[in-house]
């Protein structure tokens, strides 16, 4: 298959919505990460998704709209009171649980009978799912279990050959997909954290929001049914190996330089990755760090643990994945 690359002016945003409608794949932009598309009411193009990707299909999908009748489109029996918490946040980096319309096929939502719903911020994505006409999947554009994509060219060098097109946008503003809400359970409930926060949600809600208590467990039965992706499957990880270094500031220092002169010692290519403690800056950087370092030929990757605080929650979260859960505590 010959990968179109198209650009995101209006010639491009209709083709590219022209290409979804008629059952194609495209990758575009959005504020979080680049995202590969198809119509998500669509069983065929919907299947298309998970052999691009080599993603398993017990994992669901997030559907994105543009508007309140798309969301009528894949959602059902929808609130007064989750009306006015979506009201509030969208559009943005968040995803709402919902239960799900009947039309959705159950190959985008793994299954279940609750649906993932988006309304992105950026502009080229808003447009493309509008000329398109209909609600659009669409997980991260990558191969399932590598760091997802925030430039093009990250996208292209998984998705080229693959897809129908690519939309050629600028990096994504956020870097590390959105956050996932339930609002299905009796109490709110983030699945995934991204960078709209718990305390962010709360003060736009006016309730209490809870974490999924899986957020702080390895993956493991194979008997879970994700309610959103990253639930359950390795994720984010680069070809090196990544070791996580967590503890106070100076002990953590000291062990990662040890780490790396042992590493060095025994001819392996090193790379460290440290923060500072700036959550926006790690979100944005932290996938494309990761890729950076493939493309280098780095062998293992220190990382600096991240404090377990709003959007360094949501950072960590993404880091332990990507590390299978191999954290040194020192």
């Amino acid at each position: 298959m010959k990968t179109r690359i198209i650009l995101p002016d209006t010639e491009g945003i209709s083709e590219a919505g022209a290409i979804l409608r008629s059952g194609g794949l495209v990758a575009f932009p959005t504020e979080t990460v680049y995202g590969l598309g198809a119509n998500a009411l669509d069983t065929v193009a919907t299947k298309r998704i998970y052999e691009a990707k080599g993603r398993p299909s017990d994992n669901p999908m997030i559907v994105h709209v543009a508007s309140i009748d798309m969301l009528n489109e894949v959602a059902s029996d929808v609130t007064d009171e989750q009306k006015a918490i979506m009201s509030k946040l969208w559009p943005g980096p968040i995803t709402f649980v919902l239960r799900k319309n009947p039309a959705v096929p159950d190959v985008t939502t793994g299954g279940l009978d609750t649906v993932a719903v988006r309304w992105p911020s950026r502009r080229e994505a808003a447009e493309i799912i509008e000329a398109a006409g209909v609600p659009i999947a669409a997980p991260s554009a990558n191969l399932s279990g590598k760091p997802s994509p925030t430039t093009f060219e990250d996208v292209a060098e998984d998705m080229d050959g693959r897809i129908d097109a690519i939309v050629k946008g600028e990096r994504t503003a956020i870097g590390i997909e959105s956050t996932v809400l339930d609002l299905t359970s009796e109490v709110p409930t983030i699945l995934r954290p991204g960078f709209i926060t718990k305390s962010q949600i709360e003060e736009a809600a006016c309730c209490e929001v809870q974490y999924d208590p899986s957020l702080f467990k390895k993956p493991g039965a194979d008997d879970f049914h994700p309610k959103s992706p990253g639930m359950k499957y390795k994720h984010y990880a680069p070809k090196a190996a990544v070791r996580i270094v967590e503890g106070s500031k100076d002990a953590v220092c000291k062990a990662i330089a040890e780490l790396e002169a042992e590493s060095v010692s025994n001819n392996l290519r090193t790379a460290v990755l440290d923060y500072m403690g700036n959550g926006d800056k790690a979100a944005n950087n932290f996938f494309a760090d990761l890729r950076q370092c493939d493309r280098d030929g780095v062998d293992i990757i220190y990382i600096a643990a991240y404090d377990w605080d709003e959007v360094g929650f949501s950072v960590m979260n993404r880091m332990v994945k990507s590390a299978g859960y191999d954290i040194v505590n020192v």
